[in-house]
Formats: structure tokens, sequence, C-alpha cells
């Protein structure tokens, strides 16, 4: 008998980059993926705003008997993960967050850049990880208004879509110099869930040698180490299965999941 499905939701699309990492690490788990997508984006939005989607959200996954909760967003892990962890005790709630830890011990040069939602750059909680860190590196920091649309409107299309590199060479131009010399920024943090899906045309313009840093695979990581029991599952069980909603536009969802995913799954249209 399965354990009950994991649940995942993200202002739109960019948590399907978590989702990936999460099914590669735990092919036997059943998932439910939201798309928040008729609220989109949170980024851009206030505090309030964010924690009364995320309220909703997990109170419909917990009507889905979910068994723990992965927050695919960077700008709602740092609104609502608190209160969402206080209302709910008894419930695995995993988050993400930008991956300044592990850039200040990959970079050489000292200078990290940061791209992120304006949301998540103000966040308390992001600025408290970002002063634990000072001492360590420099960390420059871009709010990237306009890149999570950019990368949904490509969904589907190739990877260097003429417009997601303008919008990309648009904020990278920001930040200054990439390189590996000194005063270059040699790293990259990429702090939303989306932009891993804007990876090649980031190459592109900035080359390869630089350190690209998400946090998908560290998220299923720790969600594999705060549910062992979905580890040791039963191989015979089969391959987890998949549902997909959206408060949006379902079949966005759905053709996203087949480009990025090479995943052929029917994604439903949720009202909450």
């Amino acid at each position: 008998m399965r354990a009950g499905p994991v649940g995942i939701f993200d202002s739109g699309l960019g948590g399907l980059s978590v989702l990936q990492a999460l099914r590669a690490e735990l092919p036997q788990q059943d998932f439910i993926y939201i798309a928040d997508s008729g609220h989109a984006p949170y980024g851009e939005r206030d505090a309030d705003h964010v924690i009364a989607r995320s309220r909703a959200l997990t109170a419909h996954l917990l009507g889905q008997g979910v068994q723990a909760l992965v927050i695919a967003c960077n700008t709602a892990t740092a609104a609502a993960i608190d209160v969402l962890r206080a209302a709910h005790p008894g419930l695995p709630i995993i988050g993400v967050e930008p991956a300044l830890k592990p850039a200040a011990a990959l970079s050489r040069t000292g200078r990290i850049g940061v791209m992120a939602t304006r949301g998540t750059l103000a966040s308390a909680r992001f600025r408290a990880l970002l002063a634990s860190l000072a001492s360590q590196a420099e960390f420059v920091l871009q709010p990237c208004d306009g890149l999570a649309d950019a990368i949904e409107r490509a969904a589907g299309g190739p990877p260097n879509a003429p417009e997601l590199i303008a919008e990309c060479a648009r904020h990278t131009r920001a930040m200054g110099q990439f390189g590996l010399k000194s005063g270059q920024i040699d790293t990259l943090v990429l702090g939303c869930t989306h932009y891993p899906f804007a990876s090649e045309a980031l190459r592109t313009l900035l080359g390869t040698e630089l350190h690209f840093l998400d946090t998908g695979a560290p998220v299923a990581r720790h969600t594999r180490l705060r549910l062992p029991a979905l580890a040791s599952a039963d191989g015979s069980a089969g391959p987890g299965q998949l549902k997909l909603f959206s408060t949006g536009q379902p079949l966005a969802l759905q053709s996203a999941v087949q480009h990025w995913l090479a995943l052929h799954s029917p994604a439903a249209r949720l009202d909450c």
C-alpha cells in the first residue's frame, strides 16, 4: 500500500523544477502539484496575499490526504512557511531558499550574484540568511521583475528563445561583470524555482565556466530524509502517480510538464 501523496505548490510553473528533482529522488512516490497561476505572480505581491494563498492551497492539499508539503516557491517559503508550520505542527513542511551557503563555499572570487523576486529579497528570512554570510562573500542582489513571466511564456518553445535571452540579459547586465577574475561574479544563485528553466539561456549569455546553483536537488534530498518511509518503499509498487492542478490555465501547466519533464499528464482546473 502506498503512503499518502506529497503535496507541492508554487505560484505557477516554476515549482516544476522542484517536482522534477523530487520525482528523481522518490520515483515511487505519488505527488499532487498545484500551480497557483490564477493568483500569480507572488514575487511582486505583498506578504498578506502570499500567506492567504499559501493557507488556501495547503488546506486543499490536506483535504487530498497529503502526508507532507513542499512549498516549491522561494517567495511563499519566505512569507508563509513559519505561519503554515505553526498552523499544522504535525505536517512535515519543506520549503526552499536561495542557495547562498553553497555559493559562498564554491566561489573563488568571493563575488556572488543572486537572482530572485523582490518578495524573496525583501523578506526577513532572506535578510537573516544574507547577514549570516556577510563576512564570507559579497552578494550582488538582483530583483528580476518579469523573468518568471518570461519563462512561463517560453514554455513549450526553444530554450534560447530571443525574448527569454533578452529578459535574462536585462537582469544580468544590471549585476556587473561575470567571470573568473578578481572582482567578477563567478557564482550565480537562481533564487526562484522558475529560473532553472532559464539555465540554458543564462549559460549562453554568461558562459559555462560559472557556477549556477538552484535548490531542486537539495530540497528533494531533504524531503527524503524527512520522510524515510518514502525512501524505503517497496520497489514492486511501481512508479508514483502525478496529479496536476492549476488555478489558471490547466493546458498551460499540462504543456509545461510535457515540455520540461517529458510527462504526458492531464491537468485540471482548481477553484480555491
